[in-house]
């Protein structure tokens, strides 16, 4: 009796399960019959639930990072809600989200002279190890008289330490050889023995350097497809199938067959110089094929508000899919009291007035054009922000070595905490001594030499390093001590986020190195697990 109605109650929940799904497809449109008289759409949409499950069940199976199991899914009251969203993106190569690289920067203010043969600068430009990326700004590599302001600049200090920078990088230290030095003397000579000071200049930044049309062209289409304008001759583009342009083929097989002049690990991709102010930046030679968007800017700010004198020299470059400007400055020096504000002035005046050139072709580009539109900006060089204290109150909190009472009084920080100026920007943690101003080729600062107050200068951290942005951090902050200058040269190590992945605002489908994939068809759809 019992079994027969357990039965009984079995079939009615068959026909009741069985009535239920009509009712249900109904609602989604008119069911038609075929020929046996089943329900056209139920075979329809069962095979594609059916189906469905299936391929999402293998897909499990072949990319094991889901975060739950099928089955965990289903015995979930929101399954339902559940979708393939959190499936981790796979780890393909071509479409990493970053890349850090080590920047060194570097400033000195050498007093107007020029460099001799016995100055080395390995000691220097080896702090921390070696970087990535070096920025070496110079004030002063000239007198600033009439002659070098009014008439014409002096190149010859410029080649010289263009040639210092390149034996310290490239060269170790047992075979530096200082002849080498000297080299724009031999190379620069005309076939009657004259030596034009132009010319040497050029000739060393030609042997440095890369190919410099190539850098300073846009490189948008080249990065966005992950390929190497290095690494690849014209004719594999052709091969690999490029499936953008033939614009944007023609555009990165014309990238892709530089080379880089310089055999050394590093070469020089930009340099420029204003007057006294030089800024040279060194990069290594694998990560020129990077580089692009390369730009210049200079604003004066010296005799009459706009001689250069005193002023600034920015750069602008992109690596990978990050932009970079590096502003090298000297700003309006003096220690009466109102003169913070000049130099106040200065700084707003370059952020306002530095341009650069528009090169970039890709419609959708935001290359920028301003110095604070870059993703990473660093500020170097004699900013020339004294100590608010008289030189005696300065002396005795320098004989007990007291920087921090001397930093409560520091022109520059009073001034940014204020907001008057670099509002937003960083500056790490100083632990070194004043770097302005010392006597000629000793210790002693110059104050201590002499007895005339006209002449005499409340030492000061005139020499400093700012940064701007996100993705940047400083790892050391310190200062040379190097005798040449009545400066301390003063330099930083910065640990910067590049960005090289393919998916940004450029990103194009091609059939690159490491870009084999489409993501679209790595990545499903955003859907449910039951979707009718």
């Amino acid at each position: 009796m019992t079994k027969s109605r357990k039965a009984d109650e079995s079939v009615k929940d068959d026909k009741s399960k069985k009535s239920i799904l009509p009712r249900i497809f109904r609602r989604k449109g008119k069911s038609k019959r075929g020929p046996d008289g089943d329900i056209i759409a139920e075979k329809e949409i069962l095979f594609d639930l059916e189906s469905r499950y299936m391929s999402k069940r293998g897909l499990a199976e072949a990319y094991p990072v889901i975060k739950k199991s099928f089955s965990g899914r289903n015995r979930s009251s929101r399954v339902g809600r559940l979708n393939l969203s959190v499936l981790e993106r796979p780890r393909i190569k071509g479409f990493d989200r970053g890349q850090e690289y080590r920047i060194f920067v570097g400033t000195w203010n050498v007093a107007g002279k020029s460099p001799n043969i016995g100055l080395d600068l390995q000691d220097f430009l080896q702090v921390g190890g070696y970087s990535d990326i070096y920025v070496l700004g110079f004030q002063e590599i000239v007198p600033l008289n009439a002659g070098n302001v009014l008439v014409m600049e002096d190149n010859e200090p410029a080649a010289k330490w263009l040639a210092l920078i390149s034996q310290a990088l490239n060269e170790p230290r047992d075979e530096v050889d200082d002849s080498n030095v000297s080299i724009y003397y031999k190379e620069s000579r005309s076939t009657s023995g004259h030596l034009s000071q132009k010319s040497s200049f050029k000739v060393l930044r030609k042997n440095y350097g890369v190919d410099n049309p190539l850098v300073k062209t846009c490189n948008c289409e080249v990065e966005a497809c992950g390929v190497g304008r290095r690494t690849r001759k014209p004719r594999e583009f052709v091969d690999s199938g490029c499936s953008g342009s033939s614009e944007e083929c023609y555009s990165m097989s014309r990238h892709a067959s530089y080379e880089v002049r310089n055999n050394g690990k590093y070469c020089l991709i930009a340099s420029k110089q204003m007057v006294g102010i030089f800024l040279a930046v060194w990069v290594r030679s694998e990560l020129v094929q990077h580089i692009g968007h390369l730009r210049m800017a200079s604003v004066g700010r010296g005799i009459m508000g706009c001689l250069g004198n005193k002023g600034c020299i920015a750069m602008s470059m992109s690596l990978h899919r990050t932009s970079f400007c590096f502003v090298c400055s000297h700003l309006t020096s003096g220690e009466k009291e109102g003169d913070e504000l000049k130099r106040n002035a200065d700084v707003a005046e370059i952020l306002k007035s530095t341009q650069f050139p528009t090169i970039c072709k890709t419609p959708d580009s935001q290359i920028p054009e301003k110095i604070l539109d870059h993703d990473r900006v660093i500020w170097l060089g004699d900013l020339n922000y004294r100590i608010s204290l008289s030189y005696h109150d300065a002396r005795t909190l320098l004989e007990v070595n007291d920087w921090d009472a001397l930093l409560d009084k520091d022109q520059l920080m009073t001034e940014r905490e204020a907001g008057r100026v670099f509002d937003g920007w960083k500056e790490g943690k100083i632990y070194f001594a004043p770097t302005y101003k010392y006597w000629h080729n000793s210790d002693a600062y110059a104050g201590e030499m002499t007895k005339s107050k006209r002449k005499r200068r409340t030492p000061a951290w005139c020499d400093r390093i700012l940064w701007y942005g996100n993705g940047i951090e400083q790892l050391q902050y310190i200062r040379g001590e190097s005798r040449f200058s009545d400066h301390r040269p003063v330099c930083a190590v910065f640990k910067a986020r590049v960005d090289n992945s393919n998916n940004g605002r450029h990103r194009k489908r091609c059939s690159s190195v490491g870009a084999g994939i489409p993501l679209d068809e790595v990545m499903p759809q955003r859907h449910s697990f039951f979707e009718y």
